[in-house]
């Protein structure tokens, strides 16, 4: 591991494999907030490591959300996610209302031992533009920066 060029390298493996635990670690995150309602599409992708070469390390990034149908249903997520996240390994390393003019309540947390992060926002239910926007959590989903095996090259997507 490597911290001579900024960012701390955290090992070396393969995409697929970061990319499944990527996935995987957003699943748990799911299962956590216990509350139904509407996921968005898309999957991880890949970031540059900053001050590493963008062809041999880089970095795991899922954001998704999740709408439901009250701004209650949310705020108790919140509080859910709070009280578990450190049940399964993470330390929250941030929470309470942002510095938006909203104040909405975000977490931050992290998890050593799968070396990832997490950070989620609370956005009550709003009016943009005229439209009503539902109640939603806006969460991201981050890897430490590993680096491709010898021999292999970064996929960007």
């Amino acid at each position: 591991m490597s911290e001579s060029d900024g960012t701390k390298v955290v090992g070396v493996r393969e995409q697929d494999e970061v990319n499944a635990a990527t996935k995987k670690v957003s699943s748990e995150i799911y299962d956590l907030i216990g509350v139904e309602g509407t996921t968005s599409k898309g999957g991880p992708g890949v970031l540059s490591c900053e001050g590493k070469d963008r062809e041999k390390f880089y970095i795991m990034k899922h954001p998704w959300s999740l709408a439901a149908e009250t701004d209650a249903e949310l705020a108790e997520a919140m509080e859910r996610l709070k009280e578990k996240l450190p049940q399964h390994g993470w330390k929250i390393v941030k929470y309470g209302p942002d510095s938006s003019p909203s104040k909405s309540l975000e977490l931050t947390a992290d998890n050593d031992e799968k070396k990832f992060g997490v950070h989620i926002s609370f956005w009550k239910q709003r009016t943009v533009l005229g439209q009503t926007k539902p109640p939603s959590l806006i969460i991201d989903v981050i890897s430490g920066c590993y680096e491709v095996p010898e021999g292999q090259t970064v996929e960007h997507y």
